[in-house]
Parts: structure tokens; sequence; C-alpha cells
């Protein structure tokens, strides 16, 4: 298992981390996703690593914004 952790902008309620949680978690091979609100910080656990773009177009139809490391 791989754990990736990445910084997301925008979120701000319970309703946001519902939204990441089920967009981020909907990618193939994902095993689990802990969101973090005060900090925006997403870790996700994997059964391989993820592609970044797969990870930024499931944050991006969240609605909301993932932050370049």
């Amino acid at each position: 298992m791989v754990t990736t952790t990445y910084q997301v902008q925008g979120m701000t309620c319970g309703h946001c981390v519902n939204s990441v949680s089920t967009e981020v978690g909907a990618i193939q091979g994902v095993a689990d996703v802990q969101v973090d609100l005060a900090t925006g910080r997403v870790t996700v656990t994997s059964e391989s690593p993820l592609d970044d773009k797969s990870v930024r177009a499931a944050i991006d139809e969240a609605g909301y914004d993932l932050v370049e490391a």
C-alpha cells in the first residue's frame, strides 16, 4: 500500500469533506481517503502510486483546488 498526502484549497465544511472523499475514493485502486478539514490535507491510501492527473481531476470535480507542492 502507498500513502500520499495532498494539500487541497477551498474546503470549509463537512459537505466539502464528503465531496472530496467521494470523488477521490472513486479512483481505481484507492483503499482509503482521510480528509483533515482544519489543515486542508487529504491523505490517500492506494494499492499503487496514483497518477497526479487523476487526483487533480477528482478534486476539481468535487469543486476544490489541488495545491502544487
